[in-house]
């Protein structure tokens, strides 16, 4: 009988975990219950995943607000503070910019628009060219900006984030300056120490002020890199990934992910016999149609993933092949030629014809946001993630 199932995601529920508790134990023992329970078998090449913020919680990976106000104070000396590029994020970016805040004397917000780095809109794209705004060459102080296109609502939350994020720095003891550009150059004008708070575009927007002459130039992830007064850190993304874990603390990225990833699959290995593969993930990466939203708001979307996960995929375009090199067969001699080109495929298809339309990404990526959809960021309580027949083929 002809094997019907291809890939499955499933979400494995498991405890609450608290600051300190075992997360390996925890994931092994629910694992193992899931398997003795009769809910799956191990397959060729399976893949377990855990969310990030679980591994976070679990090392007590948290700082406050006075841990990062700190941490600025020391670096930017409690003065004049530029900040560029933040995403509009309660969750993501409301607590730091408490901290940054709470360290300095001034802030000086530049927001890039109509949108930030992942796509949450300060309004939209047909207004720009109603209004005769040029995005790329026009620098708007908040004044001119809410004059022109009035006060900013997100789409899904309806929340004005520009008069939010002002309202938390004057809450903090500062003073607040917010001005509208996507030339980050122009930051240079208000402020001679600044923080790039973007995240996948930060390599370069550092260069870009550092080129214009600012003093100090700093990303999130020169902050909280090290530890300050005892609190977590990560040493090689800061407070970047990190999320709101009280109205005063935040939660960071994990740290020591490959030494875990490796740790559990080792432990699934003793008690199983067979070998998995094991990652860490974090936000998918993928845009949401309606609002415009890019999902990945964390440094990378798998900070530790076990050797057999490296790579991208090397896959046929069934279509392609169904439509063009065997466009005159049907039924079993299609099905039987299709099988044979899956067999004899070259072990790299880069730029060959018969990939077109497949997803050149990576697999820690593509995985990663099948496991965020499948999990989800509410109350399904599925933190681990077990996927089966990802590496399988239409011959298999």
């Amino acid at each position: 009988m002809s094997r019907r199932i291809g890939t499955v995601s499933r979400g494995l529920r498991g405890p609450i975990v608290r600051e300190g508790d075992d997360l390996k134990k925890i994931v092994v023992d629910t694992f193992m219950d899931c398997l003795n329970n009769g809910e799956f078998e191990i397959g060729s090449k399976d893949v377990l995943a855990i969310t990030e913020s679980i591994l976070a919680r679990s090392q007590k990976n948290y700082a406050s607000k006075d841990n990062l106000a700190k941490d600025v104070e020391n670096k930017l000396g409690k003065g004049t503070v530029g900040l560029v590029f933040p995403i509009l994020s309660r969750n993501r970016f409301a607590i730091c910019l408490r901290g940054i805040a709470k360290g300095s004397k001034k802030v000086v917000l530049m927001l890039s628009y109509p949108s930030d780095e992942v796509g949450n809109h300060l309004l939209d794209l047909d207004l720009l060219d109603e209004k005769g705004v040029n995005p790329y060459t026009d620098v708007l102080t908040q004044e001119e900006f809410e004059k022109i296109f009035g006060k900013s609502r997100h789409t899904f939350t309806n929340v004005d984030y520009v008069n939010y994020y002002k309202g938390l720095i004057e809450e903090e003891g500062a003073e607040a300056e917010i001005i509208f550009s996507n030339n980050p150059r122009k930051i240079v004008d208000y402020a001679d120490k600044v923080i790039c708070c973007d995240i996948h575009t930060r390599r370069r927007t550092k260069r870009l002020i550092k080129e214009a002459g600012a003093s100090v130039v700093l990303g999130m992830d020169d902050l909280l890199n090290s530890p300050v007064d005892g609190s977590g850190y990560n040493p090689d993304y800061g407070i970047l990934g990190s999320n709101k874990a009280t109205e005063d603390t935040i939660k960071l990225f994990p740290i020591n992910c490959q030494e875990f990833v490796e740790g559990v699959q080792e432990e699934i290995r003793k008690l199983t016999g067979k070998t998995i593969e094991v990652m860490v993930y974090g936000d998918g990466a993928f845009k949401d149609p309606v609002g415009k939203i890019w999902e990945l708001a964390d440094p990378v979307v798998s900070p530790g993933y076990t050797a057999g996960l490296k790579g991208q995929p090397n896959e046929l375009k069934l279509k392609y092949l169904a439509d063009n090199d065997f466009g005159d067969l049907q039924g079993e001699e299609l099905k039987e030629a299709i099988e044979k080109a899956i067999r004899e495929k070259d072990s790299n298809l880069v730029g060959q014809m018969v990939t077109e339309g497949t997803t050149p990404r990576r697999l820690t990526d593509l995985l990663g946001s099948l496991c965020d959809l499948t999990s989800g960021s509410g109350d399904k309580g599925t933190p681990f993630i077990y996927i089966q027949g990802y590496f399988d083929n239409y011959t298999d």
